[in-house]
């Protein structure tokens, strides 16, 4: 490790097994389990208010929302980190909107741990990266989220219960099956005389994570979460006595607990009219990306070949911009730590050189990215292929993905390093030939940015996860979505949509985007072609949250396996790539069909294929996820379902305009300034 590395690890605040709240401890299972019953001597009862699995950015900010209402939280996590995307996933570079950015619009606890990184290392862009107005040390954001939720304890008097290394196996209902009254999660740490956690990529423990028995490699606790039943909740009068947040990376507790979702590509519609496909095609999903850091070195470094490098080389190259045969290009994007220079020099993009003790990040479409499409290499598995592996019987549940998929996205991201240093070919950039480079070094170690022993990120960035559908409301007789046109500064006047889309759904199309004048639009039967296009998001009344960013794709390619030469992106998957517009996030969004008590947060709330491509940055992730640690924890108070809240749209009750006043008042913000529809002046809200 470099020494500037050093001395940035030695300002570390605390970690995170340092949390006095409370952190759940592990046993020991020694008992056989029967396929639909659990041993009943080594299962742990723990009660909370608000069970919040997975412990990514929205379930930090769901649990940071929670401590200061005074609730107890239980948060479970795969991982040892809280932050997903931030810290575990390892990009820890904000994508972020240039005007949101700059007037600092962001939710509360957003906003203060941009301020914590600011202050940990005197200026916000550690890394002097140029993707971003902030780049940093993963583990540094990790210590900081910490901090910020110990605080958030203490100044609101919660309590946190924080299950690292755990994860839900089943959930047990009500007997009318609307409630979920308790949840049985497997929590692990390595066996005796065995390796750390983070020795191993994900892939080689997550089978062994979700099974009860002990193995050589793992020990495990059986935890039964349970409802909390004290004085003070004795007296409160309440619809359900918790709430269960799916906070999860790719929709763990919706495709266990059953309820309607969508996962992958939405069919065509007058709603999302950039689809390339009639019917769903739940395979082809965004690539999944394994982060690595790398330092560069002053002298060349040995460099060792993966076994299975030859296997991916078809698929490593660059696109046209930037171009990777200009290092300096890739190293300085997403360069997350810039080693201290008396006298730096700027590159083409305004940013310092690149130079010896400098570290990037990497996360890159034709290198790490993993783009599988197939039902045959698909990541997240679907819901037929869960019926049919058995996985949503009775103590089946193993997590929901295909291992062999996680290893290949392991390999072929190590591979994308030594591809980096070592290579001189290109896949992309035919005629241009790719110069090695050497001077760099995978940083390794449990104590480097990544947290891991093998480099790479605890777990991979996901872009894509299911999706709910909401429940019926008015205009949503299928149930509610979030859809294409919604949010999307994309102009549907073109060829494109003209020759695609049928009369009668380019005329829906337009009549949709009418805006003001929809009334007169449909009673005149206007000609599309002549109807002027409502230039803003569509507004809500139940508006809970904001976001704003790129309808940003990583398609699915077309082809098993993916590393085949010559394999191509799934045609039309970028029709909907663009701005935009500033967007408000309803809390029907997040309120599932069938289940009362369970809300939904993260990348998993009810929005379309394209509208997640836009809605899956990280300040988005923490203003869902503030909306649903607040939306639970009013409920609690007020004694009501969330669903409650919204049955009587367009109509807005006063409970949920409470709801909405508490946000605010709590700073974490439901529309964006001017927000009105006759407010049609948004070119100014610009993305970069």
């Amino acid at each position: 490790m470099s020494k500037s590395l050093k001395k940035l690890s030695s300002k570390a605040c605390v970690s995170i097994y340092a949390i006095s709240i409370s952190v759940g401890s592990i046993g020991i299972v020694d008992l056989a389990i029967a396929q639909n019953s659990l041993p009943k001597a080594s299962v742990r009862n723990e009660d909370c208010e608000i069970l919040i699995v997975g412990g990514g950015v929205a379930g930090t900010a769901t649990a940071y929302e929670g401590l200061l209402a005074g609730r107890t939280v239980c948060m479970t996590e795969i991982t040892d980190w809280v932050g997903g995307q931030i810290t575990a996933q390892g990009t820890s570079a904000l994508d972020e909107a240039k005007k949101q950015r700059n007037l600092w619009f962001f939710p509360q606890g957003y906003t203060e741990f941009r301020k914590r990184i600011e202050q940990n290392y005197g200026k916000l862009n550690a890394g002097d990266c140029w993707v971003s107005v902030s780049c940093f040390i993963p583990n540094t954001a990790q210590q900081i989220l910490v901090g910020m939720l110990q605080e958030a304890a203490q100044k609101g008097n919660g309590k946190l219960k924080w299950f690292p290394n755990t994860v839900i196996k089943k959930l047990e209902m009500s007997a009318d099956g609307k409630l979920i009254d308790r949840a049985i999660a497997i929590q692990h740490s390595p066996a005796p005389n065995t390796p750390p956690l983070n020795t191993e990529p994900l892939s080689q423990i997550i089978e062994d994570a979700y099974r009860y028995e002990n193995s050589p490699r793992l020990q495990k606790q059986i935890i039964r979460f349970v409802p909390l039943v004290n004085d003070k909740t004795q007296m409160q009068k309440r619809s359900s006595d918790w709430f269960v947040i799916d906070s999860t990376e790719t929709g763990e507790i919706i495709a266990l607990a059953d309820v309607p979702y969508r996962l992958g590509i939405d069919p065509r519609s007058h709603l999302n009219p950039s689809s390339p496909v009639t019917t769903n095609d739940a395979y082809c999903t965004q690539g999944f990306t394994y982060t690595f850091a790398m330092e560069q070195t002053k002298e060349a470094q040995p460099q060792k070949k993966p076994e299975s490098y030859d296997r991916y080389l078809p698929y490593y190259g660059s696109d046209p911009k930037p171009n990777l045969a200009n290092f300096d290009t890739i190293f300085t994007y997403r360069r997350i730590w810039s080693a201290e220079s008396e006298n730096p020099k700027k590159n083409a993009f305004g940013v310092s050189a690149m130079k010896a003790g400098d570290i990037s990040m990497q996360n890159w479409v034709w290198g790490n990215d993993y783009r599988p499409g197939t039902d045959k290499d698909n990541l997240i598995y679907s819901q037929a292929q869960l019926q049919r592996m058995g996985q949503l019987e009775p103590n089946g549940w193993m997590g929901g993905l295909r291992t062999e998929t996680l290893k290949s996205g392991e390999e072929i991201a190590l591979g994308f390093y030594y591809w980096l240093v070592a290579g001189t070919t290109d896949s992309q950039q035919k005629t241009d030939w790719k110069k090695p480079f050497p001077n760099h070094r995978l940083l390794t170690g449990l104590d480097s940015p990544m947290g891991t022993l093998h480099g790479l990120s605890k777990y991979p960035y996901i872009r894509e996860s299911r999706r709910i559908i909401g429940r019926p409301s008015y205009g949503y007789p299928e149930g509610f979505s979030m859809s294409e046109i919604d949010v999307s500064q994309v102009d549907f006047s073109t060829e494109l949509y003209r020759n695609k889309l049928s009369e009668s759904t380019y005329r829906s199309l337009w009549k949709a985007l009418s805006g003001l004048d929809a009334a007169s639009t449909i009673r005149n039967n206007t000609d599309p072609n002549k109807i002027p296009r409502r230039t803003r998001s569509t507004i809500y009344p139940d508006a809970i949250g904001i976001a704003q960013y790129y309808l940003d794709f990583h398609p699915c390619l077309s082809e098993y396996p993916v590393e085949k030469a010559g394999n191509t992106e799934r045609a039309g998957v970028r029709n909907g790539h663009g701005p935009a517009f500033p967007g408000q996030i309803p809390l029907r969004s997040l309120i599932p069909q069938k289940i009362d008590n369970l809300i939904v947060s993260g990348k998993n709330i009810a929005f379309s294929y394209i509208v997640a491509a836009g809605y899956r940055v990280h300040s988005y992730e923490w203003s869902v996820g503030a909306a649903a640690g607040t939306t639970a924890d009013f409920a609690l108070s007020e004694g009501i379902l969330p669903y409650q809240l919204v049955e009587d749209l367009p109509m807005v009750s006063p409970q949920l305009m409470q709801l909405q006043q508490m946000l605010v008042k709590n700073n974490n913000a439901i529309a964006f300034p001017d927000t009105s529809i006759f407010n049609l002046n948004w070119s100014d809200w610009k993305i970069w």
